[in-house]
């Protein structure tokens, strides 16, 4: 079995999939606006979603986001209404066939950067992070937690969540705190250390339970992705790869061309095959490229396609290898 090729398309019309089927990705992942109006992913307009990109020849496998649950995340009332509109939506996925949702327990704020202007190779506009410009931040308007707190409250929601996804057939992967670091704005992060996710998948077992192996924030926490890869895959409980590279730790890094951060890419990738992952995996926060709009940093699409034939050499370079076809030309791996 081999890994998924996948990608985010924004917009997502017939041209953007057309462009990835082209390009060689099988699987698309998609999202869907909700709000506290609308706090459901309803199952006619997912259906919708899926047959629109089997049409173009592609799978719908994975959808990213969550619909509301910053009431959940912080313990909040109201918790117990969100977390049954989150549990509806399980249910439509599993109805619509998309097997996996990828989300996140980051409490009053989600992925965190302190500029979208750093300039990287070629003068190509990257995402970065300085903690020391928020170190000393005020409380946002949610006010304080600390982690037991944040603790109580996943605990609380996996408990009535996991029992919905497991009859749903939907996988839930879950993201890592971005960037990995505990509290930001007031606000503690639990999913900052691998010692998290191991607690968090002892706390609420089951086969529908596991991660996101987003590679940036895993890298960031300074652990050995390889290792990482291995430790978390030969349990089986990676089910959706983010594909990503920097330079840095969580205290101060910037995004980067795939082949350019610290992360080793072809020992990632060997580590991938190696635990026989054949979930999707997608490229993460590229660079903008020149010509790309200035309009969606870390997702613009130039960035994407280099980065998607960079995968696929990747993952030709590691068949090669580990298959014994065309070794030679990679002995010095």
């Amino acid at each position: 079995m081999k890994m998924r090729l996948s990608l985010v398309l924004n917009p997502l019309t017939d041209s953007t999939l057309r462009l990835a089927k082209q390009i060689g990705v099988t699987d698309i992942v998609g999202g869907m606006h909700t709000s506290e109006k609308e706090p459901v992913w309803e199952l006619l307009p997912l259906l919708r979603l899926k047959n629109e990109v089997a049409d173009a020849g592609l799978d719908l496998t994975v959808m990213e986001g969550a619909p509301p649950m910053e009431k959940a995340k912080l313990g909040l009332p109201g918790r117990d209404e969100e977390i049954d509109h989150f549990c509806q939506s399980l249910s439509n996925l599993g109805q619509a066939g998309i097997r996996i949702v990828c989300y996140n327990f980051m409490a009053g704020l989600g992925w965190l950067r302190t500029s979208s202007s750093t300039r990287g190779r070629g003068g190509a506009r990257v995402t970065s992070f300085e903690y020391d410009s928020i170190r000393h931040a005020r409380p946002t308007k949610f006010g304080t937690l600390i982690e037991e707190q944040v603790w109580e409250n996943y605990a609380y929601f996996m408990e009535k969540v996991l029992p919905v996804a497991e009859e749903a057939g939907v996988n839930l992967a879950l993201h890592p705190d971005d960037p990995p670091l505990s509290p930001v704005f007031g606000i503690a992060r639990i999913f900052t250390r691998m010692e998290a996710f191991d607690r968090a998948l002892e706390m609420a077992p089951g086969k529908r339970h596991g991660i996101t192996f987003c590679q940036g924030c895993f890298a960031e926490m300074g652990v050995e992705i390889p290792k990482a890869i291995h430790h978390f895959g030969d349990k089986g409980k990676i089910f959706f790869a983010h594909f990503r590279n920097l330079r840095g730790d969580a205290y101060k890094f910037e995004e980067t061309f795939h082949d350019e951060g610290d992360t080793d890419m072809f020992a990632a990738m060997r580590a991938y095959h190696e635990v026989a992952f054949d979930g999707p995996i997608r490229p993460d926060h590229v660079p903008e490229m020149e010509g790309d709009p200035d309009d969606r940093p870390g997702y613009t699409i130039q960035g994407r396609l280099y980065a998607v034939g960079y995968m696929k050499g990747l993952m030709d370079a590691v068949d090669a290898v580990t298959c014994g076809n065309g070794a030679a030309a990679f002995k010095g791996r």
